[in-house]
């Protein structure tokens, strides 16, 4: 990977996993679903891109969590940071990033909430990005690079 087509670095809190993306990320989508507030303590903010973009540059502390429900969450096993989520289905070519792990503005925004069915009594879904109950939504992957 060059250094000139980096789009976005990131890591963990301890810094035992680094990442880097060399292409496009797509914008950000929350999902409010059980399995990801159980997984992170609230919703999970996630942007994505495709697998053949991102580079694990520092792995000591990756983990993978892999339930029998056909996909694995990336973790920090140091210090505990969600960073990734693939769906093992084969249904999109993508792997998703936990957009609080990317070291600076990537010109993402927030697109959609997903699962707001399942969204904590404690907070409300608000604002103006798209609010979808379930896990179906128009925000599209980047055209490749």
């Amino acid at each position: 990977m060059s250094n000139s087509h980096i789009t976005a670095t990131g890591g963990c809190l301890c810094k035992a996993v680094r990442y880097q993306v060399q292409g496009p990320l797509r914008d950000v989508i929350a999902c409010h679903c059980t399995q990801c507030r159980r997984s992170s303590g609230h919703f999970v903010a996630a942007t994505a891109t495709r697998p053949e973009h991102l580079t694990i540059t520092e792995d000591r502390g990756l983990s993978w969590y892999q339930p029998p429900d056909l996909y694995k969450r990336g973790f920090c096993k140091l210090c505990g940071s969600s960073l990734f989520f693939v769906s093992e289905t084969g249904a999109e070519d993508k792997i998703s990033i936990a957009a609080g792990s990317l070291d600076s503005a990537a010109g993402i925004k927030l697109a959609a909430h997903i699962f707001i069915e399942e969204a904590g009594d404690y907070y409300q879904v608000s604002g103006d990005a798209a609010q979808v109950i379930g896990g179906g939504h128009a925000v599209k992957m980047p055209d490749h690079n």
